[in-house]
């Protein structure tokens, strides 16, 4: 069975106004990830051990081993193999756009070149998305939107749009890739990892569809190779080493329609999404891939704050609905036959309406 999984996400409307917005009814928030939403890795060198498969392992158990690694800042590594390879998480609460910061820092394991003389080391950068939980039925299906990171600014005749990839199982052996731009190429096998390569819990071919960045490998030595991945200056994950959190950190403020490029004016996200942006590989060191270690609200006070005033108004919590109810909408105006668990919009008899949370 083909396992098509697409990165760009529906083409998306009006919905970046609408002020849906979630708190887990718990006493103290965390500003760190709650949980592990996906986990669709591209194959790759670390892949089937970062996190371990074993037999038996699906989507969702792989999922909760990423969780197990990630909750609560754990600094656990999940690796995401070759380019489009990703993981989806949430935190407990939505995270607000505060305007004028950054919102969310997250971890990867870049490092600087200690022999280089231009900024890099093992920089794997990925591609940043967000989504709402807009129909509020708690998982990843809702539209999403794509961080435009530097790149997007440095190197627009580079970066390639929509572009897609589908990997093949090749059990033991170089694992073969084609693109949708005529190229077709390998994630080699090397002498350092003897596993599968091919995530073994997800059916072949394997297809993402994305953006790709522009290859940032450079070979510095002579008689020695010495591979070089040079950094981008901000916007993704595992892109700079931790230390630098302003370059590790992204504003959603930077959120745009993944088709049509155009800014998105996002006030919440309640979904984070990573995936790996190049397709390169740099002679030994094989195929690049993003790796992440966690992230933070990083202004978890604020994200509360921002969810009590925007859900001012809302007149009933409530497990079921009322009968009386004539009608039921979701906040950006669509009409349900049935109440979504979340905020809704209930118009009453009387032709009134109001704001009901559902759970």
């Amino acid at each position: 069975m083909k396992s098509t999984l697409l990165l760009l996400g529906a083409l998306c409307l009006a919905t970046a106004n609408v002020m849906a917005q979630r708190m887990d009814d718990k006493t103290t928030h965390s500003p760190y990830i709650q949980a592990v939403d996906e986990y669709c890795p591209a194959p790759g060198q670390f892949i089937n051990t970062m996190p371990k498969y074993e037999a038996g392992d699906n989507a969702q158990t792989m999922a909760a081993k990423c969780t197990n690694l990630l909750k609560d800042n754990n600094k656990g590594t999940v690796c995401l193999g070759a380019w489009g390879g990703y993981i989806t998480f949430h935190f407990d609460h939505s995270i607000a756009n505060i305007s004028g910061q950054r919102d969310i820092y997250l971890q990867g394991n870049a490092t600087q070149a200690d022999l280089s003389t231009t900024p890099g080391g093992s920089s794997e950068p990925g591609i940043v998305m967000v989504s709402q939980d807009i129909n509020g039925n708690g998982l990843p299906d809702d539209p999403w939107y794509e961080i435009a990171g530097s790149a997007d600014r440095d190197s627009t005749d580079k970066m390639l749009y929509r572009y897609s990839v589908s990997y093949t199982r090749a059990d033991m052996q170089d694992v073969p890739w084609t693109d949708n731009r005529g190229n077709n190429g390998v994630v080699p096998r090397n002498a350092f990892h003897a596993q599968e390569y091919f995530p073994q819990w997800l059916n072949s071919p394997l297809t993402f569809t994305g953006t790709r960045m522009p290859n940032n490998g450079v070979n510095e030595g002579d008689d020695e190779p010495y591979w070089v991945l040079r950094f981008y200056n901000y916007g993704y994950v595992d892109n700079k080493p931790n230390k630098d959190t302003l370059a590790c950190s992204i504003d959603l403020d930077w959120a745009v329609d993944p088709i049509t490029r155009q800014h998105a004016d996002i006030k919440f996200i309640d979904f984070v999404r990573v995936y790996t942006g190049l397709q390169q590989v740099c002679g030994w060191l094989g195929e690049t891939s993003t790796e992440l270690l966690g992230a933070e609200d990083l202004h978890l006070q604020a994200s509360i704050e921002a969810i009590r005033n925007a859900t001012d108004g809302i007149n009933t919590v409530s497990g079921h609905h009322d009968e009386q109810a004539t009608a039921w909408y979701t906040l950006d105006g669509r009409r349900l036959n049935t109440p979504l668990s979340g905020i809704n919009i209930q118009r009453m008899p009387d032709g009134n309406t109001r704001k009901v949370v559902i759970r």
